[in-house]
């Protein structure tokens, strides 16, 4: 589902991005941002990934952990020693999408989306399960690179919130949208919520 046709500037105020570089260990800090908000009890769905070397050879195996069961699913195919790369597997993407689409779909506080990276940039991916998630008002939380940043900026119409790749930056925009959501669970009226 294509955000560029749909009006929902609303809709992305819930959403940000960790802009990271090579060095920055992006998927290390959305896994330990994640598990930090569940020891707290905060409802969260989605992906992170999280990276090992294979014994094989030189390549790094990916998988997603599904935030919602903990299952762990592979992400690439491992090519074999020789190999210093790994293939996309797109069996395991479809199920790291339906992931995402159950957490669109249950009662959870943030969905986070491990990247919205070359491949959601082509159109495929896990874009569509991102735009899903913005529609129905979810608070977003995902991890683009540098690279890819002109075409998350087409993507978004350049709306959302850009956080620098440091984990006291995330919690701190993860804290004011805490704030609406908790104020919304109370039941306190619009008005007094928009005060804050």
């Amino acid at each position: 589902m294509p955000l560029d046709h749909l009006d929902f500037t609303e809709n992305l105020l819930n959403l940000a991005a960790v802009i990271y570089r090579p060095e920055d260990d992006v998927d290390a800090l959305l896994l330990s941002f994640a598990r930090s908000l569940q020891r707290e009890g905060r409802r969260l769905g989605g992906v992170v990934q999280r990276n090992w070397r294979n014994e094989c050879g030189p390549a790094r195996l990916m998988a997603v952990v599904d935030l919602m069961t903990e299952r762990q699913i592979p992400i690439c195919q491992d090519l074999g020693s020789g190999s210093g790369a790994c293939q996309l597997d797109e069996a395991s993407l479809a199920d790291a999408a339906q992931a995402v689409r159950r957490a669109v779909a249950s009662d959870v506080e943030l969905v986070i989306v491990n990247k919205f990276g070359k491949t959601e940039a082509e159109g495929r991916g896990l874009r569509s399960e991102i735009a899903e998630a913005i529609l129905a008002s979810k608070p977003v939380l995902t991890a683009v690179s540098t690279r890819i940043y002109p075409a998350w900026q087409s993507f978004t119409g350049s709306f959302g919130t850009m956080l620098i790749c440091d984990e006291s930056i995330v919690r701190g925009w993860w804290q004011d949208i805490a704030q609406k959501i908790d104020r919304r669970r109370l039941g306190l009226p619009a008005a007094v919520r928009s005060m804050t």
